[in-house]
């Protein structure tokens, strides 16, 4: 959620979808005072790695509806969200964005990874599939981090 929110902040206070790489940067920088130029430059990639915003060459696109999107006031994001998620910790992001409570998620990952004897990132792509939560844009993400397990 932290991290949706603040990819979003800029193009929510433009109230557009789209907006240049430069612009977005000196939003979170600048106008908000959340984060460094560098840092702000690395929200784009791990946002991007995500599927929150997509590049569309010197212009960045937000994926979702910029009107779905709420900003509170006091909101001011953790330096956390500059870090990559694994691809468990994305999918348990959706799962638990579609209304699972997080610790029944897990146990129930847990429990699957147990009984079809998979990695947890497999494990958790089956459950989340099961439970009918989209984690499409992490298959590829989870195919690289079993075969990465077979090595």
């Amino acid at each position: 959620m932290s991290l949706r929110v603040a990819a979003a902040a800029p193009f929510v206070q433009r109230g557009t979808q789209s907006m240049r790489e430069n612009e977005f940067v000196v939003s979170l920088s600048m106008d908000r005072d959340w984060f460094s130029p560098d840092q702000a430059t690395r929200l784009v990639d791990v946002a991007t790695e995500a599927g929150i915003i997509e590049r569309d060459g010197e212009t960045l696109v937000l994926t979702t509806d910029v009107a779905e999107v709420q900003v509170p006031e006091e909101f001011v994001p953790d330096e956390d969200v500059l870090t990559e998620r694994s691809p468990f910790e994305r999918i348990l992001d959706a799962i638990v964005a579609d209304g699972q409570p997080k610790h029944e998620a897990v146990g129930a990952i847990n429990a699957c990874q147990q009984s079809l004897g998979l990695t947890i990132e497999a494990a958790a792509l089956v459950y989340a599939r099961r439970e009918g939560v989209d984690v499409a844009d992490v298959r590829p993400d989870v195919r690289e981090a079993v075969l990465d397990a077979d090595a």
